[in-house]
């Protein structure tokens, strides 16, 4: 895969363009620039699964998630965008987390902060560990979070939880520094 660089007006224009979550840059372009489409040749269609998660084969025609493609394609994504609060990104950023890998996202929501239980299956839980937690639920999972933190304590809880998902270091920055 290559890099380029483009000024921020381009990026913007690009970036409007995106006609579903989960769409990269580069089929953004292709369409816009009505090329043929070999990336959609590449992929495999499974017959359950989420909007906007890109499913591909790899060298041994395994179907794999690029994890890191989809984190990368909502954080370009116009709905992204529009989220003028740390807590809209902050769920945003949740929600695709548990699309992406669902076993994984349940064994990392385990962590926890010193005296509160960040995440849980039910409102009750998150309630029962602190006064003040607001809990909400994650959207399209069975999960809730506590919202009554800073903006630096989502962000760690997103670090702590990509972390334990086995997202590398580039892509959590990333993410953590969208929040």
């Amino acid at each position: 895969m290559k890099s380029i660089e483009v000024d921020e007006e381009l990026y913007r224009y690009i970036a409007s363009q995106t006609q579903h979550i989960g769409e990269s840059a580069s089929d953004i372009l292709r369409r816009l620039l009505m090329m043929p489409d070999e990336v959609q040749q590449q992929e495999v269609v499974m017959p359950v699964r989420p909007k906007g998660i890109v499913v591909s084969k790899d060298a041994g025609n395994v179907a794999t998630i690029d994890r890191v493609k989809e984190m990368r394609s909502l954080l370009i994504s116009d709905e992204f965008a529009v989220q003028e609060k740390a807590i809209g990104r902050f769920m945003m950023v949740l929600s695709s987390l548990y699309r992406i890998d669902p076993e994984g996202f349940t064994e990392a929501a385990a962590i926890k902060g010193r005296t509160r239980v960040y995440f849980a299956e039910s409102e009750e839980t998150l309630l029962a560990s602190g006064k003040t937690t607001k809990p909400k639920a994650i959207p399209e999972t069975p999960f809730w979070v506590i919202t009554n933190t800073n903006t630096d304590r989502k962000r760690q809880m997103v670090e702590q939880l990509m972390g334990k998902m086995n997202f590398g270091a580039d892509i959590i920055d990333k993410v953590c520094g969208e929040i």
